[in-house]
């Protein structure tokens, strides 16, 4: 595969740092509070907001030789992987706006991982869908599409 073009991008969320300043208030609100339920509460939910916030900043799309990883970040909690010789078809799509963000089944069938926008690029495997948001769906889907044609050459 040394001749083959590899793929990798990063799309950022724009509110992770509303999401880190809430944290930071929960904390705040939990140091000067007095009733020590209450303070433990939003210790707790702070920590909680602080961890998810962390897990969902990004969004990383990335070729890793025979396969396609999806990962959020920079707090690894969330991956997957699709094989490339899973993937029957691949395009450009928008996800609607209940299908939403963060990783979840859609109401059209298969999962969506998307962190910000409607932009997405749809994975038909054998046995699913997988859409991926990403702000980069054309480029995405024109990678994986010469990657399937590669793989048929093989």
């Amino acid at each position: 595969m040394s001749g083959i073009a590899t793929y990798r991008h990063t799309q950022k969320a724009p509110l992770g740092l509303l999401v880190y300043a809430v944290a930071i208030g929960m904390f705040l609100g939990a140091w000067f509070t007095d009733l020590q339920s209450v303070s433990l509460i939003l210790a707790l939910v702070g920590a909680l907001i602080l961890i998810l916030g962390s897990a969902f900043q990004q969004l990383t799309v990335e070729d890793e030789d025979d396969q396609i990883a999806i990962r959020f970040g920079p707090l690894p909690l969330f991956r997957k992987s699709v094989r490339y010789d899973d993937i029957t078809d691949v395009e450009v799509g928008r996800t609607t706006f209940i299908e939403g963000w963060g990783i979840h089944m859609s109401p059209r069938g298969g999962l969506v991982w998307n962190l910000w926008g409607r932009d997405c690029v749809v994975l038909k495997l054998r046995n699913s869908v997988l859409r991926v948001g990403t702000d980069d769906a054309e480029n995405l889907a024109s990678f994986v599409n010469k990657r399937l044609q590669t793989e048929e050459r093989e």
